[in-house]
């Protein structure tokens, strides 16, 4: 037999079972919509990612190892010249200098003062006939001006030094008397003219004359020669 107080005690019993079952149905759907969360947020990442700007990448460095300089204050890289090396740089970049400058002056100094050909006089004094002595050849000359004196009995003349064959200096050996040429064995007779070697023909002669004073003047500018008949010809001889 029942009372009616246990159907009232029953009552709180189902409103309890009520509420738990409202707040475990709440629950589930808290869990359910974090469980949906993270896609959402990793969907919204990946957006903003798509709409950043790119970063063009850098090409690979050739050499890696290689020292850079960038702007800023410590970040230059590169060794700083020491002071001693500094001068030694500018020492070698003054003697270049000073090198080129000289060669530059010495060039136009070559073309302000040309090469000159310093040839013996081609007129000249020559002492007075006394001063020779008959059958002697003076040599004297033969240096300075290029010209063998012989005086004989009759005549003083000037036979020039240059030999007939090639252009050599022949010189007088007095003990056989006569001109001998050292390079081709040319020999000339005291008068001038070859009778050895390859020489083709007699020395020649210089004109020679006494001039105002007396001494005897001698012009190289004006030559005779044996095999043209010049030999006759008064200015090649100075009569004594």
């Amino acid at each position: 037999m029942m009372f009616p107080m246990d159907k009232h005690k029953n009552i709180p019993n189902d409103v309890n079972n009520t509420e738990e079952n409202e707040q475990s149905s709440r629950q589930t759907d808290e869990i359910s919509s974090d469980s949906a969360n993270p896609q959402m947020d990793s969907v919204d990442e990946q957006n903003l990612d798509s709409k950043k700007p790119e970063v063009p990448k850098g090409e690979p460095e050739k050499n890696p190892s290689q020292k850079r300089a960038s702007i800023g204050k410590g970040s230059i890289l590169v060794e700083p010249i020491k002071r001693r090396s500094f001068f030694s740089w500018l020492t070698l970049a003054w003697l270049a200098f000073t090198a080129a400058t000289g060669t530059f002056f010495g060039i136009m100094l070559r073309f302000m003062f040309p090469n000159v050909l310093f040839e013996p006089k081609q007129t000249f004094k020559a002492g007075y006939p006394d001063d020779y002595s008959v059958g002697d050849v003076t040599t004297s000359l033969k240096e300075k001006y290029g010209v063998w004196i012989v005086r004989t009995t009759e005549e003083i003349y000037a036979l020039s030094t240059v030999c007939t064959h090639l252009g050599c200096t022949p010189n007088w050996l007095k003990n056989e008397n006569k001109f001998k040429c050292p390079c081709h064995g040319s020999g000339f007779r005291k008068t001038g003219i070859n009778f050895e070697g390859p020489a083709p023909r007699p020395l020649e002669r210089f004109k020679i004359a006494l001039a105002n004073d007396g001494q005897i003047f001698i012009d190289k500018t004006k030559k005779y020669a044996y095999e043209k008949g010049q030999w006759s010809d008064p200015e090649s001889f100075l009569r004594v």
